[in-house]
């Protein structure tokens, strides 16, 4: 027996496309999905290859489920859209891998401003290599939305960045973002963002890019993110394909990320302070993989793994106000003499270089061509312990700059073995100035100390 309340609810949720009890069977191989509570974009007139109309009648659905505080779900199919407006609380899901929002090439696909909460799960939204209009920097672009979540999603086919959001914190976790001509995600001027266990691949420029326009705190954390083959399209000597890339943020968290086959660096954090870079796998860079440069105060390099690169870690800059780091229990290896440009000035094949405030300490170094520890350069250097680390078949085990008005320096307690020029010698810039100093000889420099190393 059916009693009249009830089938009065079924009627009414019929008629206004609500699911309350219903679930879809998705395709072999995915879950089946709960719609409970949800709209079905069906009951409303969006159908799978609708036309170029389905982007009207569709923006009309998510604002009428934003307004009850309802998701809108879409069924697996092609939706052409394009100019899609999402209002304040739209929720659009969908069957993974089958839900598919595909840019019909007029203007932008998809944007939203000033809302305090947006979601988007279980969709692939292609942006099929169409053109964005000059306005549109992204694929999807959300500006000042408080609490935005983009989960479990593919996004792919941009002609210029997949995702830029600014203004706007909330998680993006879980999805698959590839083939965009620019970035993968650009995120600037963020509050309170977390961006987990994405799959990031084949763009253009750049990864992940987490930017401010002033320096400040930002307080984003890039965790468990999986990110390969970033180029460099648009060329420079590091503006550009970086897998992570920092820009005056302070207080980022940057862990457990796997990336490899970076055109520049795997993780490069300009002018960002209080940054921890820790437990990243760190594969095939094609510059410096891990950087910490320019107007910094605080940086934590820990338990990182690179392997292969040009130079291995580099927390440089001190002449830009560069300083405070920790660089410990790395193993940085296979590194090679060459880089992705050509410039007098340039450096490759050192493992880890550091000048300002700065403890290295615990790393193991091996299979570099130049340097395996360079402290400081010309007479920027300052408060730099080097010890307790391996270095193994190396050109020099240990740069240090003698040159003056260079701050003070220890080297101790470490193990060098198999060096082809020395353990550790001291430079004026580039040039080798010293002989071997490593057996305790630097202290005929004032500003160095150099004890109790073993040399092999």
């Amino acid at each position: 027996m059916i009693s009249r309340r009830a089938a009065l609810t079924t009627i009414a949720g019929a008629a206004a496309g609500i699911l309350p009890q219903r679930a879809f069977s998705a395709p072999q191989g995915f879950a089946t999905i709960d719609l409970r509570g949800s709209i079905d974009a069906r009951e409303h007139g969006v159908v799978p290859e609708g036309g170029d109309r389905q982007g009207h009648k569709l923006g009309e659905v998510i604002a009428k489920a934003a307004r009850q505080n309802m998701p809108v779900f879409l069924p697996p199919g092609n939706y052409q859209v394009s100019n899609l407006d999402l209002p304040d609380g739209a929720r659009i899901t969908g069957v993974p891998g089958a839900s598919r929002l595909v840019h019909s090439g007029d203007g932008y696909l998809m944007r939203a401003e000033g809302a305090r909460r947006i979601e988007l799960s279980n969709l692939v939204i292609d942006g099929a290599n169409r053109r964005l209009n000059e306005q549109s920097p992204a694929l999807v672009q959300m500006r000042g939305v408080s609490d935005l979540t983009i989960d479990n999603c593919e996004i792919i086919g941009s002609r210029k960045t997949a995702v830029q959001i600014e203004r706007s914190g909330g998680r993006i976790e879980r999805n698959r973002i590839s083939g965009a001509a620019e970035y993968g995600l650009f995120a600037i001027e963020s509050t309170g963002l977390s961006v987990t266990g994405n799959t990031v691949s084949d763009c253009g420029n750049g990864g992940i890019l987490i930017h401010r326009r002033t320096k400040g705190p930002d307080g984003t954390i890039v965790s468990g993110n999986r990110i390969f083959r970033i180029g460099a399209t648009n060329g420079g000597t590091g503006q550009y394909g970086n897998a992570i890339n920092l820009f005056r943020v302070d207080d980022v968290m940057v862990t457990g990320n796997h990336i490899s086959q970076s055109a520049f660096s795997a993780i490069r954090a300009n002018s960002a302070s209080n940054v921890q870079i820790a437990n990243n796998q760190c594969l095939a860079s094609g510059e410096t993989a891990i950087y910490a440069e320019f107007a910094f105060e605080g940086a934590m390099v820990s338990g990182n793994i690179v392997d292969g690169a040009a130079n291995g870690i580099s927390v440089v800059n001190f002449n830009e106000g560069g300083r405070l780091a920790t660089v410990a229990n790395n193993i940085v290896r296979n590194l090679k003499p060459t880089g992705p440009y050509v410039l007098d000035e340039a450096i490759f094949g050192v493992g880890i270089s550091v000048e300002a405030d700065t403890a290295v300490t615990g790393n193991v170094i091996e299979n570099v061509p130049l340097w395996g520890i360079a402290l400081g350069f010309g007479p920027y250097l300052r408060n730099v312990i080097a010890t307790g680390n391996i270095v193994r078949q190396a050109g020099v085990g240990c740069a240090v700059t003698v040159v003056e008005g260079a701050g003070s320096a220890m080297i101790s307690n470490n193990v060098f073995e198999g060096m082809k020029n020395g353990a550790v010698i001291g430079y004026r810039w580039k040039a080798p100035a010293t002989a071997e100093l490593g057996r305790g000889d630097g202290q005929s420099f004032r500003h160095l100390t150099v004890e109790n190393n073993r040399i092999v």
